[in-house]
């Protein structure tokens, strides 16, 4: 077995192949049952497993073909059963309208490990807010 560093790593890239893909049942397979998630668009969180795939569902049907994920600035702590990693991903593709879309978020996973594995129990993704002109900034770059 490799370090945590290296499992948790190897865990984002298959969750980001899983994306690519658009292989639903592939990527919930990396998340917990009872997965809270805090995502870009409303509400305020997805609670579970059926609310997430509904979730990736509407996201994954407003892209022409595959969604890119690029994970950059990757850092993990970890003790035991839990770890915790933030990084920024840059997501990418082309959507049903045709527009080209490219923009960096901020990430954090927060992942226990079973005895099957890592399971990602909590994530959060955000943009940074320009609150005088109250949109969000999506054309910062790292």
């Amino acid at each position: 077995m490799g370090s945590t560093q290296s499992e948790i790593r190897a865990l984002l890239d298959r969750r980001s192949e899983a994306v690519w893909m658009k292989d639903i049942d592939r990527l919930m397979s990396f998340y917990s049952p009872d997965i809270v998630y805090f995502d870009l668009v409303p509400g305020l969180r997805y609670t579970g497993s059926p609310a997430l795939r509904k979730r990736f569902l509407h996201w994954f049907d407003a892209f022409k073909g595959s969604i890119g994920q690029e994970i950059r600035d990757l850092n993990t702590l970890a003790s035991g059963d839990i770890a915790v990693a933030n990084m920024l991903i840059r997501a990418s593709g082309t959507l049903k309208n045709g527009r080209d879309v490219g923009y960096w978020v901020r990430a954090t996973s927060s992942a226990q490990r079973s005895s099957q594995g890592w399971f990602i129990a909590h994530e959060h993704v955000s943009l940074p807010v320009d609150f005088e002109s109250r949109s969000a900034a999506m054309d910062l770059v790292p």
